[in-house]
């Protein structure tokens, strides 16, 4: 096996591992038996739990984010919403999914400290992401934040977080699809 593809497998798996049983519902067995690898050969990529749920949670991150900083900086703010709730819609899939982040911030109490400040980097960015293009809709009057983008930002976030649980919940993405509409005018 090449190493590249193993080490990639196995952060794959263990995304999936993460969000499905959280950060301590899994152990370096249980991602041996999915890769099919020794649990050394897991430590040689990943030293540590930690390490593996570090550059779970960045790359989860880096990718999601890639997405979200390519949405069009011209188009109108509520346009961007929109696309910003395709991204968001893409993490629930079928509305069997959810946000690795979201998932994680439940465990929040049992993480250790730099994958609790990858999970809060990845709210933040979001969050400020939101903020801007909530302030900028409040200008083009096409987004209602009642003056508060930062604060409106978080509610929405939470709102996108908290529907992708309830599309998983309840396996309706349209739980995620009526977010949207709590800041259109």
């Amino acid at each position: 096996m090449d190493k590249h593809t193993v080490r990639d497998q196995l952060l794959d798996h263990a995304r999936n591992l993460l969000m499905t049983r959280g950060y301590n519902g899994f152990s370096y067995r249980d991602l041996s038996a999915l890769v099919g690898v020794k649990t050394s050969s897991i430590h040689y990529y990943f030293p540590s739990k930690e390490d593996l749920a570090f550059e779970a949670v960045n790359t989860y991150s880096a990718d999601l984010m890639s997405s979200i900083y390519a949405i069009d900086s011209s188009a109108p703010a509520d346009k961007k919403l929109d696309r910003y709730a395709k991204v968001m819609a893409r993490i629930a899939g079928e509305g069997d999914q959810v946000c690795l982040c979201g998932v994680l911030s439940a465990d929040i109490a049992s993480l250790p400290d730099k994958v609790r400040q990858a999970v809060q980097a990845f709210f933040r960015a979001n969050e400020n992401w939101l903020a801007k293009v909530l302030a900028e809709g409040e200008i083009q009057r096409t987004l209602n934040a009642n003056g508060q983008p930062e604060a409106s930002a978080r509610a929405l976030f939470a709102a996108f977080q908290g529907s992708l649980l309830a599309s998983r919940l309840f396996q309706a993405r349209a739980r995620l699809d009526e977010v949207i509409q709590i800041v259109k005018r």
